[in-house]
């Protein structure tokens, strides 16, 4: 009686929650902080990731979380491969699966151990995600796309104006590239003559992602952020994501970009629908500004265009969720039936829940930067964490050392810009700090 009486509670106040009491769901991840979109209490949720200081102290020894201890980081599909965890999901009747990023290898290792994976299949994301392929997959959708061409690198010419190449394959911009030469591009050429590649025009402006559900009844659309780029002390690669506010896009979009930007979000989740995607996934958008020379452009200011879709569960799926369970948390029991996190949406999703008379919680506060690992620059981490959380930040240290990997995740409740590619005195605060040389 007392199981029964806990999970018409969850089925009441906590839609997502139920489903996990009844079917586990054992999330596994490289970084634990993946996983923090849902209460680490949920009944049937289990978490397995590497041992880091970090992840022990968030979990103070939970039953429901395995903390694996190696020399090294372990990626997902190697920690699926531990004995240890393989022993831990098999206690479970039902073993469901779920990761950040499906993978081919990934799948058959839960072929092979008779486990359910939840992930949709990752031919879907390769094909939509790799920038060659994605132009073919986009079909009719293909006009939100910025001008673009694909060539053999060796065949792309210069022609005194700027212009964006990319590789097949890119993560967090380091396989975008802006060609602002002739010898830059030689140089390139000369390394990978026969690879194709995708050029497009060069659009300056603001940059804006959002994440979205894809479900059996309807496309959830999340909330917009403005998408942090470029900008140091937190990278050193110009193209490079490092964070979100969510606080920006009201200051920045007129109620018409609002409109299109739903429009392209919808169109391009309709058509993942089609290919048989569920769950998350996350666009990139570029909004034209008005260009500094006359012949900079021949597009019309204020347009936005598609650049990026993430076919998985974006970086900022997590604390967009905490932000969004702290708003839900404040409401009346009997408004939360109808409103979920954006996680919450995607472990329902997954499970073929029926949606239609869902939505998703708005949030119009709070942004996180992302100080990423930059070669020759080094820090005491230790005083590092100490004085930005002095400073009431939260913050989530990685256990990376990769260059542009993640190093650290700072967080905050308001907004951090003022203006495209202008940290207001909140950010300039996280930047005095990450940037002082007693660090």
């Amino acid at each position: 009686m007392k199981d029964i009486a806990k999970f018409y509670f969850f089925a009441y106040n906590y839609p997502a929650m139920s489903k996990l009491f009844i079917q586990p769901i054992f999330y596994v991840t490289r970084d634990l902080e993946r996983a923090l979109g849902l209460n680490l209490d949920t009944e049937g949720y289990f978490i397995i990731s590497n041992f880091t200081p970090f992840a022990k102290g968030i979990t103070q020894n939970r039953k429901n979380v395995l903390l694996i201890k190696n020399k090294e980081m372990m990626d997902t599909w190697e920690l699926l491969q531990n004995t240890e965890v393989k022993k831990f999901i098999n206690k479970q009747k039902q073993s469901n699966i779920l990761v950040f990023k499906n993978t081919i290898q990934i799948q058959k290792t839960c072929a092979e151990n008779g486990w359910q994976l939840l992930n949709p299949p990752a031919k879907i994301s390769n094909e939509v995600e790799e920038k060659i392929s994605q132009i073919t997959w986009l079909g009719p959708l293909k006009k939100y796309l910025p001008k673009y061409s694909v060539l053999k690198c060796n065949q792309v010419k210069f022609s005194n104006k700027p212009f964006i190449l990319q590789f097949n394959r890119s993560h967090t911009g380091s396989g975008t590239i802006l060609i602002e030469s002739k010898n830059q591009l030689e140089e390139i050429q000369q390394k990978f003559p026969e690879r194709e590649v995708r050029i497009a025009e060069y659009i300056v402006g603001p940059l804006f992602t959002n994440n979205n559900i894809v479900t059996k009844n309807k496309i959830l659309l999340g909330n917009i952020s403005y998408q942090i780029t470029g900008l140091k002390p937190f990278t050193d690669l110009p193209f490079s994501t490092i964070g979100n506010d969510w606080t920006l896009p009201s200051k920045i979009l007129t109620k018409k970009q609002f409109l299109q930007y739903k429009k392209i979000a919808a169109d391009v989740g309709l058509r993942l629908k089609k290919a048989g995607w569920k769950g998350l996934f996350g666009i990139d958008m570029v909004m034209r500004e008005k260009p500094a020379f006359a012949k900079a452009s021949s597009g019309k200011a204020g347009k936005l265009y598609l650049l990026e879709i993430n076919c998985r569960q974006p970086a900022s799926t997590t604390y967009e969720s905490q932000l969004q369970n702290g708003i839900q948390n404040t409401k009346d029991t009997k408004l939360r039936n109808n409103e979920l996190t954006i996680f919450e949406a995607h472990l329902m999703a997954l499970q073929n829940f029926d949606l239609k008379n869902y939505k998703l919680i708005e949030i119009k506060n709070g942004a996180q930067v992302i100080q990423r690992n930059i070669e020759h620059k080094t820090c005491n981490l230790k005083q590092l964490l100490k004085k930005l959380k002095k400073e009431k930040f939260n913050v989530i240290p990685y256990n990376n050392t990769e260059p542009n990997s993640d190093l650290l995740r700072i967080q905050s409740k308001t907004g951090i810009m003022n203006n495209h590619n202008e940290f207001n005195e909140t950010g300039n605060r996280i930047v005095k700090i990450t940037n002082s040389p007693n660090f």
